[in-house]
């Protein structure tokens, strides 16, 4: 035979942003001792003081049930999917404290253990009261509802206090990239050293070329060099003329020998002459 519960199912008022306290009656009708325990499928939302206990025969023990206050409160047509249930032994011995009542329900079967769901309602709030206004939309950031609850057959033991929670939020400690237009203005421009050595580089090459007018002045040279070289050809052939006419006539190996260095000196040097200008003025003019 199992505890009587009063009443059968628990009825929690709005508003329900502030703590809810509702008291379920247990009975014991039996002549035997009775060990209980209070599970529910919300522990977290949810404060039962006593949630485990032992009950004489005869007598009765009150168990008060908290509902925590939510953050935001629910919709008015949202129906609670929580509930309770409260397990019940026979323990003929008076070695049974509240110490012990764990290890009892360890020990037993399933078999002798009683059980009787209780369920949960939200009720309007009454006459004198009004409900608050619904706040503002929570953001990614905020904590989830507080009402909303796990399985109905995942039944836990609800803890005599529940602590809250703070959300912290981490941010990284390696700053994000800065890709605006400001930002790739005033990137560091090149030091003062690299600009000098450019600018030395630069002056030094433009001194180791030559201007337009010492090219000129080397072609006038080379031509002037040039005209003085012929002219010393032609008194060199006159002056042969005349002297073979009047002297005797040498050896004919000597005379071989002299026209032939005449020959290949006069047309060498006049053709080397010539390539050297027309170099000159090609490739600077």
């Amino acid at each position: 035979m199992s505890l009587e519960l009063d009443p059968p199912e628990l009825g929690f008022k709005r508003p329900f942003t502030q703590e809810v306290c509702e008291v379920l009656h247990l009975q014991n009708p039996t002549p035997v001792p009775v060990v209980f325990k209070v599970k529910t499928t919300a522990p977290k939302h949810y404060c039962v003081r006593p949630n485990s206990g032992r009950i004489e025969p005869g007598k009765q023990v009150d168990v008060q049930v908290l509902l925590q206050a939510m953050k935001d409160e629910p919709p008015l047509e949202q129906k609670c999917k929580d509930k309770f249930l409260v397990q019940s032994v026979a323990v003929p011995g008076d070695d049974i404290d509240q110490s012990n009542v764990t290890a009892v329900f360890e020990k037993v079967s399933k078999s002798a253990i009683n059980e009787r769901k209780i369920r949960v309602n939200w009720l309007q709030a009454d006459a004198g009261q009004t409900s608050p206004q619904p706040a503002a939309p929570q953001s990614l950031d905020d904590e989830p509802p507080a009402y909303s609850s796990p399985g109905v057959n995942n039944y836990e033991t609800p803890a005599v206090g529940v602590a809250k929670k703070s959300h912290v939020e981490q941010s990284s400690p390696i700053p994000a990239p800065d890709f605006s237009e400001k930002a790739i203005k005033n990137e560091p421009s090149p030091p003062a050293e690299f600009n000098t050595a450019f600018s030395n580089t630069r002056e030094a090459v433009a001194s180791a070329l030559p201007s337009g007018e010492d090219l000129k002045s080397q072609l006038a040279d080379a031509n002037a060099q040039i005209q003085r070289l012929k002219d010393r050809l032609a008194d060199q052939g006159l002056r042969q003329r005349k002297t073979g006419g009047e002297a005797p006539a040498a050896p004919a190996t000597m005379q071989q020998t002299h026209g032939s260095a005449e020959s290949g000196v006069s047309v060498q040097m006049v053709a080397g002459l010539c390539l050297l200008s027309f170099l000159i003025a090609y490739f600077f003019f």
